[in-house]
């Protein structure tokens, strides 16, 4: 397994449960270093457990060596100023393969790639030594964290495979631990499957983002809105926020346009989702316009509740936007452990705060005592709709929600 990473450390766990040999294999000293000694490099439901029971017949080093099989499971982050896929982990796991792989050996690609990257770039590289016969498959993950586990095992699993034999291979392998169906395709198919997976998520957010900022031009609330629609049979709609992070949402969509002039709707997503931190600060700059050097605190660094990821997360686009013009940013998150500018406590991050931000719905926050708080002004923006407003209100403090008129209705 090349990547000890959200995917690639249960992957290889799973695998080496069922009864596999399985070596991991990081290019970061600190994550080989804590799994060699029997920690975790992060968090995630059952993984611990998953671990203990998994260890007999897994281990973790530096150095590749020859194996029946290769899974890559490395970052494919983008390109922030091309906005494409930056592929040189993909690329370097891949040349490290060249020079141990032998014939007849199956590698997997389970990062996520650009359409054609396993014709164009990886199946070149595993072949540059010499081996004329070699099994390769595109199997994209699909799991959330949170939930990666559970997801690993019962979500249907796509196996794109460079030829029939190829994929039935890779298929024995992850039948090993995938209670889901599995299913055969090509290459190309799965690796743009992928893609369309996450943008439809991703559009779907944007749009509930705009219905969001119409809402508050029609005096409406976006949240029973939201629930009154979904309540018809074929609608929908997913919950609007502060902007969409995570390694997945927040990036795929780039992947699938990068190479395309048809990507209207798609291009146009990004561009919702990628400005909601720009609307929220609006809505902060509204509430402290008579703030002289005002401060705010982020509650959550996370992506998403209840987990620690913090990839692509909209805090900090919140966070420089807020630096940019001259506001000092306090950041707090319980979940998150290696992140040197979040505030060691709630009290710290809050005390002679001008205004709170909810940006993560991790549940902890809902259990907030605002009566607490050492705040300056009482004002707070819940831009994930978790709070208790009614408490909040009656604590005295002003309270603003994403999708929701002022006065709120």
């Amino acid at each position: 397994m090349l990547g000890l990473g959200y995917i690639g450390l249960p992957t290889a766990l799973l695998l080496a449960r069922a009864g596999h040999t399985v070596v991991g294999v990081d290019i970061k000293p600190a994550i080989v270093d804590q799994l060699q000694k029997g920690t975790l490099p992060f968090q995630e439901p059952g993984l611990e457990e998953l671990y203990k029971a998994a260890r007999d017949h897994f281990s973790a080093t530096a150095e590749l060596s020859s194996s029946d099989v290769y899974i890559i499971a490395v970052p494919t982050p983008v390109e922030k100023g091309l906005k494409m896929a930056e592929l040189s982990m993909v690329r370097k796991a891949a040349e490290t393969i060249a020079h141990v792989i032998k014939e007849n050996q199956l590698v997997i690609l389970e990062s996520t790639v650009p359409p054609g990257t396993s014709e164009h770039l990886v199946l070149p590289l595993l072949r540059r030594n010499g081996v004329s016969s070699l099994f390769y498959v595109h199997c994209p993950e699909r799991a959330i964290p949170g939930k990666t586990l559970y997801e690993m095992v019962h979500n249907t699993r796509i196996i794109g495979g460079l030829d029939s034999e190829s994929a039935t291979k890779a298929k024995d392998l992850y039948s090993s631990f995938v209670k889901g169906e599995i299913i055969l395709s090509d290459m190309r198919t799965a690796e743009f499957v992928k893609l369309m997976e996450n943008t439809f998520r991703d559009i779907n957010i944007a749009l509930a983002n705009e219905f969001s900022l119409m809402a508050e031009e029609y005096q409406v609330n976006i949240w029973k809105a939201i629930d009154l629609a979904n309540k018809h049979p074929r609608v929908t709609i997913l919950k609007p926020g502060p902007g969409v992070g995570g390694h997945c949402i927040a990036v795929d969509p780039l992947f699938l346009v990068e190479k395309s002039g048809k990507s209207r709707i798609v291009s146009l997503a990004r561009e919702i989702n990628d400005s909601m931190p720009v609307y929220v600060m609006k809505l902060a700059n509204e509430l402290l316009k008579k703030t002289v050097n005002p401060t705010i605190t982020l509650l959550g660094l996370a992506y998403k509740g209840n987990v620690d990821d913090m990839r692509e997360s909209p805090s900090f686009k919140l966070k420089k936007i807020a630096e940019s013009e001259g506001i000092i940013v306090k950041c707090y998150d319980p979940l998150v452990k290696h992140y040197e500018e979040n505030a060691s406590s709630l009290e710290e991050a809050t005390r002679d705060s001008d205004c709170l931000i909810v940006v993560t719905d991790h549940d902890v926050f809902t259990q907030i005592d605002p009566h607490a708080l050492p705040i300056r002004q009482k004002n707070v923006i819940d831009t994930r709709n978790i709070l208790n407003h009614k408490t909040w209100r009656d604590a005295g403090y002003k309270v603003r929600i994403l999708g929701v008129a002022e006065p709120a209705l």
